[in-house]
């Protein structure tokens, strides 16, 4: 068996994982491929003292995934060079859908993706990869900021693991595709100048509930002092009260609804009353009101080229472009 294999009693990974965890990191290593026979039921039993029931549990939560199969008095083989990823996001929200989608999509047939969501917490991120060490051939994982999270991913092979969407927590030997919240931001505002000259005050409502990195407010207020804007940052939402002649800009769903509804409250028209820019391209914003103008990285791309680092088994350094799509709530 071109496998490592051993048996560590002292592991809190079930003896029957440990094996099914062996095969897998065989056939992510190349060290496996399509045809090759598996042993014997009872060759393992007697090499590894194992019983019969845990070799046939390990062999047929890997028989039920589809990397092996069995042949009547024959024994077991590789089925195919069926892979599996782990692909770790934030959140579930309608723009990771979209990196989600793009990613699954772009990968071939015999890669398998399961998705696994740390919500910010980093209990539940250390359970995730730790609990994930040997199972995989890649990992694709969104950092966040927790002092914690570079000594979870140091144990992962640099080159088995992508770090997607934010470079915190990063190094620069780490493979990324990354999406720039400060520079491109900045520019993005930029091309947005002429919109911005109609409104009295530019407004950023950043939330003290959002995970979005704090460098956009740096370079907002670099963009105001710049162009000699009044401006104001609003981190407490219930502080939002929607004034005439004002631009706002914030990076969640949430303020943008309460926008909308203050808008309707006081019956201003959006985009000419008072102006609103959106973070995070969603399939739904250009259908809201006449269309809800976003900056936004190209969550499509991000996942394709994460797909990439999968498929062609190369290093990849990547940053995704930013961009201003205006519509007519500016």
């Amino acid at each position: 068996m071109n496998i490592n294999f051993s048996i560590n009693i002292n592991s809190e990974v079930p003896k029957y994982q440990q094996l099914v965890n062996a095969i897998n990191n065989g056939l992510a290593n190349n060290n496996l491929s399509s045809g090759d026979a598996l042993p014997s039921v009872n060759y393992m039993c007697k090499t590894y003292q194992l019983s019969r029931d845990t070799v046939f549990k390990s062999y047929s939560i890997l028989k039920d995934q589809g990397v092996i199969e069995s042949v009547p008095n024959k024994g077991y083989y590789v089925a195919n060079q069926t892979r599996k990823v782990l692909l770790v996001l934030d959140t579930f929200k309608a723009y990771k859908e979209v990196v989600y989608h793009s990613f699954v999509n772009n990968l071939p047939d015999n890669i398998i993706t399961d998705v696994q969501f740390h919500h910010y917490n980093i209990d539940n991120f250390k359970t995730i990869l730790n609990n994930s060490k040997g199972k995989y051939y890649k990992y694709i994982v969104m950092p966040f900021d927790n002092d914690e999270v570079p000594s979870v991913l140091s144990d992962i092979d640099n080159d088995k693991l992508l770090l997607i969407d934010w470079s915190i927590n990063s190094t620069a030997n780490n493979n990324f595709v990354f999406q720039d919240f400060g520079e491109a931001f900045f520019t993005a505002l930029k091309d947005a100048h002429a919109l911005f000259k109609k409104y009295k005050k530019v407004v950023f409502i950043y939330p003290d509930f959002t995970y979005h990195p704090i460098e956009a407010v740096t370079y907002f207020e670099k963009y105001c002092e710049l162009f000699q804007f009044k401006y104001q940052v609003i981190t407490n939402p219930k502080l939002f009260q929607l004034e005439k002649d004002v631009a706002y800009i914030s990076t969640s769903d949430r303020i943008l609804s309460d926008f909308l509804e203050q808008c309707r409250a006081k019956n201003f028209e959006p985009g000419v009353d008072a102006g609103f820019l959106s973070y995070n391209e969603t399939p739904t914003k250009k259908f809201i009101y006449k269309g809800i103008s976003v900056i936004s990285t190209d969550f499509k791309a991000l996942g394709t080229k994460a797909a990439e680092f999968v498929t062609q088994d190369k290093p990849i350094q990547h940053y995704v472009p930013t961009k201003l799509i205006i519509r007519e709530s500016l």
